[in-house]
């Protein structure tokens, strides 16, 4: 479904770049079809695409962590060091121009250049990464945790560094996603990305929205499993986008009333009772049957009910365009009769969106040519 409304928001955006004036008043044109098309919860796309496509382009001069920078008048080989960003380049169609990789981005080899270097982001090998001389280079937040970049000798030898630290909000991912854009040379694609992620976005509230609050299920997020070594269970609390994703779906984040990250105690996990467990744990084979079998849970709901899940960490846990696969994920789950009813309903539509999109891109250039 997520592909879906990707590739109807895509073909609108992508319609522009195939015209010569890629101009606001186009955009405006493309994006009152796509709302005309009766796609429910599209309201804002107008609005978006306008205002975004008018500055896509623009090459930033600062990176996402407020540093200066200087991007090269042409990219044409690039390093990244976040699994997040690797993936959002290769959705921007940039694979070819990777030249390095960190080791966790080799996850996506299989689009990446044959025998793409690797490096570790915690301890980049400097030197080397200079020696493949990028035109940019992108770094995460996660290298910088203690307060010091790793990259200050690549950045003291002319490359570019342009940073991007972790982002606590579904806003600032798009922001990211249109940063990358601009850096590389394909800010109206990254429009589409990030357009097509706030606009499914839309789509999953308005559609958990008529989730009654006697039916909201209450959800415990599990990124640790507590051992008798470690009795301790990690999680996310309010100002995190993962509790957004929470509640576009409808439903209640048991650490909700806590800040960011966290870290609950088991005795306060239980006495949470949440309706729903789900859980992103990949370092044991069966999850879901070890959070089962943990003494003293037998009367959670969540186990009582059978409804303990096992989620793919990479699609939550990469701050990235693809958090809306997440939450579709989520939805699955959580509230099966929503999701049939929400892929039931956009199938047609967004078929009829992109036949129409084709049309008017297809006339625009006809006109172009003439």
């Amino acid at each position: 479904m997520r592909n879906k409304i990707v590739s109807a928001l895509l073909c609108a955006v992508m319609a522009l770049g195939c015209l010569t004036a890629c101009d606001a008043e186009s955009a405006k044109k493309i994006a009152e079809l796509a709302k005309n098309t009766d796609v429910s919860g599209l309201e804002s796309v107008e609005k978006e695409i306008v205002s975004s496509v008018t500055g896509a382009g623009e090459v930033p001069t600062k990176d996402r962590s407020g540093n200066d920078i200087k991007v090269p008048a042409e990219v044409k080989s690039i390093v990244s060091l976040a699994p997040s960003t690797t993936r959002v380049l290769i959705d921007l169609g940039l694979a070819l121009k990777i030249v390095a990789v960190d080791t966790n981005s080799l996850q996506y080899k299989d689009y990446l250049p044959s025998g793409v270097k690797s490096f570790d982001m915690m301890n980049p090998d400097n030197e080397a990464i200079a020696a493949l001389k990028p035109d940019i280079v992108f770094t995460s937040g996660m290298s910088s945790v203690g307060g010091s970049s790793p990259f200050k000798p690549l950045v003291d030898s002319g490359i570019c560094v342009a940073d991007i630290p972790s982002s606590a909000s579904l806003s600032a991912i798009e922001d990211d996603i249109k940063f990358i854009g601009n850096c590389t040379g394909k800010g109206i694609e990254a429009v589409a990305l990030a357009t097509a992620m706030n606009a499914s976005f839309k789509l999953i509230s308005k559609a958990s929205s008529t989730i009654s609050a006697d039916k909201q299920k209450t959800v415990l997020f599990m990124m640790s499993i507590p051992t008798a070594e470690v009795p301790t269970i990690y999680s996310f609390g309010k100002n995190t986008y993962l509790d957004e994703m929470l509640t576009a779906i409808g439903a209640k984040n048991a650490c909700g009333s806590q800040e960011s990250w966290v870290a609950i105690s088991v005795e306060d996990a239980i006495a949470m009772n949440p309706d729903v467990i789900l859980t992103n744990v990949d370092y044991v084979e069966d999850p879901v049957k070890d959070i089962k079998a943990l003494k003293g849970w037998e009367n959670v709901k969540a186990i009582k009910n059978n409804e303990v899940y096992k989620v793919d960490p990479n699609l939550s846990m990469q701050p990235n365009n693809h958090v809306t696969d997440a939450a579709l994920e989520w939805l699955k789950v959580v509230y099966p009769d929503i999701f049939t009813e929400l892929s039931k309903s956009l199938e047609q539509s967004l078929k009829e969106a992109v036949e129409k999109i084709k049309s008017i891109a297809g006339s625009e250039t006809t006109k172009e040519a003439a």
